[in-house]
């Protein structure tokens, strides 16, 4: 059995060929393309989280939104660019969040992904420190986030407070308890995915890593997953870690599927760089009939030992399109694979 849920950058354009043209629409089809997907069967519904740009930004009230709309399917980003964020801010919104939610939230964070514009974190106040770069402050403002997560109280209260307070040292509010088991880091290198075991978060792997040793990108993937496996194991950590891999998987059943994903398309692994000193690898799509497709996906071994999928989905066709495409995976792909 496989977790599947559906990942969605969010895009919006005002393109005549976009279904999605402004902020309000993709917020308001996101939540509906949720909606659309726990009554489907669908296990989870992802954001992608990028500034600057014609995508989904803030998630906090896109997540709570979902979370009163919906009762079962699990609620999460992939990911949260902690470079921009206030970890004391951040706590109290996904603890508000969750609490809407019911516990359903997972949180996925990393140190982000190449920006739309220079240095972007700079504009919301964040400098790394002396010696320290972009990547560590993602790290350090990580760290702390995790810690707030605890619920462990840690100021100092006012001994003449406006309101009444507990006894003891104050944590913030509102608190949610188990959350701090549910946030997942973004890793693209194999020492990444260590250090996210060691720090006891699941592991959120993308059709993007660094590429490390020039094979297939589900080669490289499965390594990094038995890496952090072995790094969680060797921890300690008592409860079981969940990994997520994200592909393009289109499954071709009808016209419209034909016409958007019948032609060729990237079915194989890119190479590229995301900055001019890191070399990655981006994984291909899979879009076939859905015996073929099946086939396919037998051959990849990221997959295979991940625990949850996550469908990249093209937001920009709309949301009946897009629960269309996720119900086909579900219906004539997963049962014969075993994840269903």
């Amino acid at each position: 059995m496989k977790r599947i849920g559906f990942l969605s950058f969010g895009h919006w354009s005002d393109s005549p060929y976009s279904q999605v043209r402004s902020g309000s629409d993709a917020l308001l089809q996101s939540i509906e393309l949720a909606v659309a997907a726990e009554e489907l069967g669908a296990d989870g519904a992802y954001f992608r989280v990028h500034h600057f740009a014609r995508q989904l930004a803030s998630p906090f009230p896109l997540l709570s939104a979902i979370g009163a709309r919906t009762s079962r399917i699990e609620i999460g980003t992939g990911v949260i660019d902690m470079r921009y964020e206030n970890p004391f801010y951040m706590a109290e919104d996904a603890g508000a969040a969750d609490l809407i939610a019911g516990g359903r939230l997972q949180l996925g964070i990393s140190r982000g992904s190449p920006e739309q514009v220079i240095d972007g974190y700079r504009h919301f106040g964040y400098v790394p420190a002396d010696g320290e770069s972009d990547g560590d402050m993602a790290r350090r403002h990580a760290d702390v986030f995790l810690e707030l997560l605890k619920g462990e109280g840690f100021a100092q209260p006012n001994p003449r407070p406006m309101f009444p307070n507990p006894p003891g040292l104050l944590r913030l509010e509102p608190y949610s308890p188990g959350l701090r088991d549910r946030i997942w880091w973004g890793a693209g290198s194999t020492a990444t995915a260590e250090w996210s075991a060691r720090a006891g978060m699941n592991l959120m792997s993308s059709t993007l890593v660094f590429d490390e040793s020039g094979e297939p990108l589900h080669v490289q993937q499965r390594k990094q997953i038995e890496a952090y496996r072995a790094a969680w194991k060797e921890a300690g950590h008592e409860r079981e870690p969940r990994v997520s891999v994200s592909r393009s998987i289109f499954a071709i059943v009808d016209e419209r599927d034909r016409a958007y994903f019948g032609r060729s398309q990237q079915e194989t692994d890119q190479i590229g760089y995301i900055d001019e000193n890191t070399r990655a690898i981006f994984g291909r799509s899979y879009a076939a009939e859905p015996d073929a497709l099946v086939e396919q996906l037998k051959g990849d071994t990221a997959i295979e030992a991940a625990d949850t999928l996550l469908l990249t989905v093209p937001n920009q066709l709309g949301v009946d399109y897009n629960a269309h495409a996720i119900e086909s995976i579900l219906r004539f792909v997963a049962p014969a694979l075993g994840w269903r």
